[in-house]
């Protein structure tokens, strides 16, 4: 179904007729915070690519803002909403849309895999959402990790979480979660939003960014598992040598000799810091480690 722009929920005058009449109080325990621009819906539907053959998936769609939007352009949503609260204010809202899929769960607790055989799910989704920013990366991660077919994440967060995802070695925002998002896709900024385009307004500025799976990932390593726990213990304390940060991490079993001599062997400093390595380093040390240990 069609409708007109001026009647879509996300039009400030709308969202508060929504809320005045269901009494709606926020949860900030929830990460509560509903869009309420038109220009900045647009930007994310852009990014987001999304035609009448895509299925999507939405986290969070609080009162159908986002979703009415994906709906009027989608084959199918499925939304996953863990407030109860908001489940008949969605079905209310989004009753004229056949093609949505409404469940109500915390998106955490589900098994994905299983999830997306349930839903009948068996071609690559496009991801988009409002995340709420508590949790955005332990989603955005579930996602990636659980193997699930995707073609694309776009999320609106915190603009220095959508920093740190896009960042480089050497940068500041550059961590773990710059290696993690970018072994798995490809990050693209696709708008920077202001507070006052949501209700009510977050304390930060926020991030429209795009996350194209990769089709293979950039780099080999002997185990994903053990190269994401080498480069968590390397950002753990910044400023330690890298020797230092693994050698001693909980969890790793890699004495300082063996991390000294895998480095030096991967042609790399005896003082260099986690922050200045690639994801293509932190892959061949990994192997290194991996292969020494194992002989």
């Amino acid at each position: 179904m069609i409708k007109a722009k001026e009647d879509w929920i996300c039009v400030p005058k709308n969202t508060i007729e929504v809320l005045q009449k269901n009494e709606f109080r926020f949860k900030k325990q929830l990460g509560q915070n509903f869009l309420i621009d038109m220009h900045v819906m647009e930007k994310i539907l852009r990014a987001a690519d999304v035609g009448p053959k895509d299925v999507c998936l939405e986290i969070g769609p609080g009162i159908g803002s986002l979703t009415q939007a994906l709906l009027e352009n989608a084959g199918r949503v499925v939304a996953v909403e863990i407030d109860d609260r908001l489940i008949p204010i969605l079905e209310e809202n989004l009753a004229d849309y056949p093609n949505l899929t409404l469940v109500h769960a915390d998106f955490m607790d589900l098994d994905l895999p299983a999830f997306f055989v349930e839903q009948g799910i068996d071609r690559p989704v496009k991801v988009a959402a409002n995340l709420p920013y508590y949790i955005t990366t332990p989603i955005i991660m579930e996602l990636f990790e659980s193997g699930v077919p995707l073609e694309s994440v776009t999320v609106m967060v915190q603009e220095e979480v959508a920093r740190r995802m896009k960042a480089g070695p050497g940068t500041k925002d550059y961590g773990a979660l710059s290696l993690a998002v970018q072994y798995y896709a490809e990050p693209y900024i696709a708008a920077f939003v202001p507070q006052n385009c949501f209700m009510p307004r977050p304390n930060v500025g926020s991030c429209v960014i795009r996350l194209t799976r990769r089709e293979e990932t950039p780099v080999e390593v002997i185990s994903e598992k053990e190269m994401f726990n080498i480069i968590r213990a390397a950002f753990s304390q910044r400023r330690k040598t890298l020797v230092n940060s693994v050698s001693n991490a909980e969890g790793l079993t890699y004495t300082k000799e063996q991390v000294l001599a895998a480095v030096q062997e991967a042609g790399l400093s005896e003082t260099v810091r986690g922050e200045a390595l690639s994801l293509e380093e932190f892959a061949r040390l990994t192997n290194i480690l991996m292969k020494e240990v194992q002989s």
